[in-house]
């Protein structure tokens, strides 16, 4: 993956301020209940997913009409572009309708198809990551870097929902499972920058599509740590699956070792 990215702060700058706009229009519903449908793939839609991530696109449009946008609750455009925003209005659907705290907002910034800057911001908790692939992340403005670890058995891991992984996923997951000192359960997005913080090691989930990880991603790479798909390749606008992070190297070899069986 190359660094040879253009200058990032002006579009870091943009997309906090998407943020911004998200997390007031999240804060605003806070303590609501949500109305609820359901998508085709089983997973949760609801109202306030539908209203940020039309908000989001205006103002991508208003400001960078030349970008494409890739998003998850409407139609792609123009994602040949350059540029593409690649924006999760509510990652942790599920979280947001029961109330637990862990949801959040990612707005990635994919340059040439790569994962370029990334903002993961959580509303409730007031904890926003950003980042710039290979060059630099911060949570809440302070610098953060991932940290390694000795082995496998002495990784904590994350996974968000063992339940979206394939029969053949989940036994080799099981096996990785059984060998790390923990795993943690359910903290979607919160999950991925808390690995970038260094406080995690290993971030392992399945049935993700590209605007569940281009923003973590960014934060990740930026952070000095990897992230890639289930062949063990960087992630694209067309990834989607089974995708494992690491904050060092020998682990993330470590672990596609043992989830290839």
């Amino acid at each position: 993956m190359t660094t040879d990215f253009p200058a990032h702060a002006e579009y870091l700058a943009f997309a906090e301020t998407l943020a911004d706009q998200s997390r007031r229009m999240l804060l605003a519903v806070k303590g609501s209940v949500p109305k609820v449908d359901i998508k085709s793939h089983a997973s949760f839609v609801t109202t306030a997913d539908k209203a940020v991530e039309p908000a989001l696109r205006a103002m991508i449009q208003e400001t960078y009409p030349d970008h494409g946008i890739l998003g998850e609750e409407f139609n792609n455009i123009n994602i040949d572009a350059d540029f593409v925003g690649v924006l999760d209005p509510i990652d942790g659907t599920a979280a947001f309708v029961a109330g637990v705290p862990v949801y959040g907002t990612l707005i990635g910034l994919a340059w040439q198809g790569q994962p370029y800057v990334g903002v993961i911001d959580h509303p409730i908790t007031s904890d926003r990551w950003t980042g710039v692939s290979g060059r630099m992340a911060e949570h809440n403005g302070m610098p953060v870097r991932v940290r390694a670890c000795e082995s496998v058995e002495t990784a904590y891991a994350t996974c968000s929902n063992a339940d979206f992984m394939s029969d053949t996923e989940r036994a080799r997951f099981d096996v990785l499972r059984k060998r790390a000192q923990y795993v943690q359960y359910g903290g979607s997005c919160y999950s991925y920058g808390v690995l970038a913080s260094g406080r995690t090691n290993l971030a392992i989930d399945s049935g993700l599509d590209s605007f569940d990880i281009y923003a973590s991603a960014a934060v990740i790479l930026g952070a000095g740590g990897y992230v890639i798909d289930c062949n063990g390749d960087p992630v694209t606008l067309d990834t989607e699956g089974h995708i494992l992070a690491a904050g060092d190297k020998a682990r993330l070899d470590e672990a596609v070792s043992i989830l290839k069986g």
